[in-house]
């Protein structure tokens, strides 16, 4: 059974189609990315897929269930988390207390809920930190700490908005690495990216949107040489890179 499937999604906003009709399926243990121009609706599926948005068509199943028009914590209960774009850490508090809110949502014992929260901490590489107040950190382990908030909430599906935006390749390199460690616990992982190194790299499937449609879908290095892709996103000489 796949973990999440999205049928015929349709997000309008007044005479604007921002996603139409988009569909996909992503099972367990598999990376599906999500590549476009700015603006073609990548974030809007998102926002759709987790309620923050409500949909104007379409069906959202996690696991064989129904969960349209859920609220965002109702489906973040059944299993599904995401990172956002532009990372917004409780900034007064620390590390682990930030993460601490995400494992409350499974461990109700406040000693156990530290004790998870640490460990994601450490798995994402930010056990020195755990102290820290999160106003005090760099852009790359603020994004690490987004992932670690994510984490916390023990998701089956996981959805990563953009976070190897900003990193140098070298930060990039880590996260994939990172990312893969991730994927190795079965999770199902929904990736958009801009950074095509890490969507090379991690996808086992990539989806290309424009417009608010699908324009192509397969592995990545099918994807990449279509020539619609070519035209509306990548431009040729990225292929050409490729040898």
């Amino acid at each position: 059974m796949n973990l999440l499937t999205a049928n015929k999604l349709t997000k309008r906003f007044g005479g604007l189609t921002a996603v139409s009709r988009f569909s996909f399926e992503l099972a367990g243990g598999q990376v599906l990315g999500l590549i476009g121009p700015n603006g073609a609706g990548k974030t809007t599926v998102f926002n759709c897929l987790t309620g923050f948005l409500p949909l104007d068509r379409g069906r959202v199943e996690l696991e064989g269930a129904d969960v349209t028009g859920m609220q965002p914590y109702q489906i973040c209960d059944l299993g599904m988390a995401r990172t956002f774009q532009i990372v917004r850490p409780f900034l007064t508090i620390t590390v682990l207390d930030n993460v601490l809110v995400g494992s409350m949502l499974r461990e109700r014992n406040i000693a156990e809920a530290q004790a998870a929260a640490q460990e994601v901490i450490d798995f994402v590489g930010l056990g020195a930190y755990s102290k820290v107040k999160a106003d005090s950190l760099p852009l790359p382990l603020r994004k690490r700490l987004e992932l670690a908030k994510a984490l916390a909430t023990k998701p089956k599906v996981l959805l990563l908005d953009e976070v190897m935006a900003g990193l140098t390749p070298t930060e990039v390199d880590e996260l994939i690495a990172l990312i893969r460690c991730i994927k190795k616990q079965g999770l199902g992982i929904l990736l958009i990216e801009h950074v095509m190194r890490g969507v090379m790299a991690l996808s086992d499937r990539v989806m290309v949107i424009n417009y608010g449609q699908k324009i192509a879908e397969g592995t990545p290095q099918e994807v990449v040489r279509q020539s619609c892709v070519q035209e509306a996103y990548l431009g040729k000489e990225f292929t050409d890179a490729l040898g």
